[in-house]
């Protein structure tokens, strides 16, 4: 439970880290800076599951699911990270929870999964917490609103994809080593968009609190996978997962005390209502 929790915090606070660190400095930039960390962090996590051996048996058909799965995460990084520069971390927060529905309706279309009871509560009680925390900001303009919600929205589905891509990804392979090569075409595919876009040479522009938030939310995010995964190796999935879905609250919390982003009474309803149909759906 205490690594469950962990993982938790840190998924939390890498959005608030995140955040810190776009100020100024570009998101797409940003996010290539901290996947270099993330990087690193994900071939940890391979070393020491001991699944590095495999690479070798690695199928052309599982690498180009991978490679694929790698994009779609790199996609929606990017979308994430800069619907966090310009939108409200509590809405995009809340938007990014709904890449859970989207994944079980591929889940039941592509692999039939079973789409049960618990399910059904929980994605009507997701959207309907999601919809209750989207309340008009004041002296926020139409095109600004927009922009953040489409980047959100793309960010979930380019998530669902991922997820997706990843199962078929890594049926024949350990997932940590899976995690790893798919993290290494994000690095790849990130730094590609930087130069496509001539953003590298602002690189010497950044300041130095920003690029040190962009650092910490790279951190953040891998000592949460360590975290969960320890968390799954010592205890129940059942259990870990749930815990580790309440990230969102750490998240919330953070954004109103550094941030000083107000939650009103139906944004608070909203995010209890999201919390309970997250849980809900695990069970």
């Amino acid at each position: 439970m205490i690594y469950a929790f962990g993982s938790a915090f840190f998924a939390g606070i890498t959005a608030i880290l995140a955040k810190c660190g776009i100020r100024e400095t570009d998101s797409n930039l940003a996010t290539a800076i901290r996947t270099i960390i993330v990087f690193f962090f994900s071939w940890l996590m391979a070393f020491i599951s001991g699944s590095i051996g495999q690479i070798e048996a690695i199928s052309s058909q599982t690498l180009f699911f991978l490679v694929l799965s790698g994009l779609a995460t790199g996609a929606s990084w990017l979308c994430y990270f800069r619907a966090l520069q310009i939108g409200n971390i509590n809405q995009v927060a809340a938007v990014d929870k709904t890449s859970i529905v989207l994944t079980i309706i591929l889940s039941f279309i592509f692999f039939q999964e079973e789409i049960n009871g618990f399910k059904l509560l929980g994605i009507v009680g997701i959207m309907t917490g999601t919809f209750l925390m989207l309340e008009k900001k004041e002296n926020t303009n139409q095109e600004t609103k927009n922009s953040w919600l489409f980047y959100a929205i793309l960010s979930v589905v380019f998530a669902s994809l991922t997820t997706i891509l990843g199962k078929i990804g890594i049926q024949d392979i350990e997932s940590n080593l899976g995690s790893a090569i798919r993290t290494s075409v994000v690095l790849l595919m990130a730094w590609l968009v930087v130069f496509v876009s001539h953003k590298n040479n602002e690189i010497k522009k950044i300041k130095r609190n920003e690029l040190l938030f962009i650092c910490l939310s790279g951190v953040a995010t891998g000592c949460s996978w360590l975290c969960y995964y320890r968390g799954l190796q010592l205890g129940p999935a059942s259990l870990v997962a749930p815990i580790d879905r309440l990230s969102i609250v750490v998240t919330v919390l953070f954004s109103v005390i550094v941030f000083k982003e107000k939650l009103s009474k139906k944004s608070l309803l909203g995010l209890i209502v999201l919390i309970i149909g997250t849980l809900v759906m695990l069970l």
